[in-house]
Protein backbone atom coordinates (compact mmCIF):
# COMPACT_ATOMS: atom_id res chain seq x y z
CA UNK A 1 0.00 0.00 0.00
CA UNK A 2 2.94 2.22 0.36
CA UNK A 3 4.35 1.52 -2.77
CA UNK A 4 1.17 2.40 -4.19
CA UNK A 5 0.76 5.53 -2.12
CA UNK A 6 4.05 7.11 -3.31
CA UNK A 7 3.32 6.52 -7.20
CA UNK A 8 -0.52 7.96 -6.33
CA UNK A 9 1.36 11.16 -4.60
CA UNK A 10 4.34 11.22 -7.41
CA UNK A 11 6.74 10.06 -5.24
CA UNK A 12 10.07 8.19 -6.60
CA UNK A 13 9.98 4.44 -5.00
CA UNK A 14 12.60 2.19 -5.29
CA UNK A 15 13.12 -1.40 -6.14
CA UNK A 16 15.55 -3.57 -5.07
CA UNK A 17 14.73 -6.78 -6.42
CA UNK A 18 15.93 -10.62 -4.99
CA UNK A 19 13.74 -13.36 -6.60
CA UNK A 20 14.67 -16.86 -8.13
CA UNK A 21 12.66 -16.85 -11.34
CA UNK A 22 13.30 -12.82 -12.82
CA UNK A 23 14.40 -14.29 -15.93
CA UNK A 24 11.75 -16.49 -16.50
CA UNK A 25 8.30 -16.22 -14.95
CA UNK A 26 8.41 -12.37 -13.69
CA UNK A 27 10.55 -11.16 -16.24
CA UNK A 28 6.89 -9.72 -17.80
CA UNK A 29 6.30 -8.25 -14.72
CA UNK A 30 9.62 -6.59 -14.41
CA UNK A 31 9.31 -5.43 -17.70
CA UNK A 32 6.39 -3.83 -16.77
CA UNK A 33 7.68 -1.69 -13.41
CA UNK A 34 10.49 -0.81 -15.61
CA UNK A 35 8.33 1.17 -17.44
CA UNK A 36 6.74 3.18 -15.07
CA UNK A 37 6.87 6.61 -13.72
CA UNK A 38 8.43 7.56 -10.22
CA UNK A 39 9.73 3.46 -10.34
CA UNK A 40 13.40 3.06 -9.92
CA UNK A 41 15.54 0.09 -9.38
CA UNK A 42 18.67 -0.64 -7.64
CA UNK A 43 21.04 -2.27 -10.11
CA UNK A 44 20.70 -6.18 -10.52
CA UNK A 45 22.25 -8.93 -12.17
CA UNK A 46 22.19 -12.97 -12.17
CA UNK A 47 22.88 -14.12 -9.01
CA UNK A 48 24.73 -17.36 -9.82
CA UNK A 49 24.50 -18.31 -13.49
CA UNK A 50 25.34 -21.38 -13.38
CA UNK A 51 23.16 -23.27 -10.63
CA UNK A 52 20.23 -21.05 -11.14
CA UNK A 53 19.99 -19.75 -14.57
CA UNK A 54 16.79 -17.47 -14.02
CA UNK A 55 17.58 -15.86 -10.41
CA UNK A 56 18.38 -12.13 -10.09
CA UNK A 57 19.70 -10.13 -7.08
CA UNK A 58 19.97 -6.19 -6.46
CA UNK A 59 23.78 -4.99 -5.58
CA UNK A 60 22.50 -3.66 -2.10
CA UNK A 61 25.63 -1.75 -1.89
CA UNK A 62 24.34 0.58 -4.44
CA UNK A 63 20.81 1.37 -2.93
CA UNK A 64 21.91 5.11 -1.56
CA UNK A 65 23.23 5.77 -4.97
CA UNK A 66 19.87 5.20 -6.51
CA UNK A 67 18.26 7.08 -4.01
CA UNK A 68 20.11 10.38 -4.61
CA UNK A 69 19.37 9.59 -8.55
CA UNK A 70 15.88 8.82 -7.96
CA UNK A 71 15.11 12.06 -6.09
CA UNK A 72 16.49 13.60 -9.39
CA UNK A 73 14.04 11.39 -11.27
CA UNK A 74 16.73 9.48 -13.08
CA UNK A 75 17.40 5.66 -12.73
CA UNK A 76 20.80 5.02 -11.93
CA UNK A 77 22.91 3.25 -14.70
CA UNK A 78 24.06 0.84 -15.70
CA UNK A 79 21.02 -0.73 -14.14
CA UNK A 80 21.73 -4.31 -15.34
CA UNK A 81 25.38 -5.63 -14.12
Amino acid sequence: MAFKAHLRNNKPAIIAISTNDGLSGNAKNLGMLLDKKNVYFVPFGQDDPVKKSTSLIAHYDMIIPTIIEALKSKQIQPLLV
